[in-house]
């Protein structure tokens, strides 16, 4: 694993959010970033499926370490403003996230991610994000 992979990682593992949601970082890369969480009944809407909050947190999330992969060691990111457009309901056995860098500038980052419901059939998108990070000195 490389430096930036387990840098992600180790602040990944500090965000108790994603824990709650039983979510996971499973990929890496410069400007990039997928984090996976299961759509189980502690994360249900009234009608039975994911509920926004998940698409919206994961989203958010993946976008953020997409920007933090760029950014200096001993840096963390924190975001500013985030969009979110729900496309259909997050019916399926998990979610996934997949955000990247648009833009990296010295002070802000231009993010987005797209999250997408996975089943056995195959995989829907769901929702899109679009939001602007910075960098924070921990």
């Amino acid at each position: 694993m490389d430096e930036i992979a387990e840098r992600l990682k180790a602040s990944f593992a500090r965000q108790t959010m994603m824990t709650t949601l039983g979510a996971e970082l499973v990929e890496t890369g410069a400007g990039r970033a997928v984090i996976a969480a299961p759509v189980g009944p502690h994360v249900l809407q009234q009608h039975g499926a994911g509920h926004a909050a998940l698409a919206f947190a994961i989203g958010d999330s993946a976008a953020g370490y997409s920007a933090l992969s760029l950014m200096p060691d001993g840096a963390e990111v924190m975001t500013v403003e985030m969009k979110i457009n729900l496309l259909a309901p997050a019916v399926g056995d998990r979610l996934v996230a997949e955000g990247r860098v648009i833009k990296s500038g010295r002070r802000i980052a231009v993010v987005a991610a797209d999250v997408w419901s996975e089943t056995a059939k195959g995989r829907k998108h769901i929702a899109m994000l679009q939001g602007t990070m910075i960098p924070v000195t921990p």
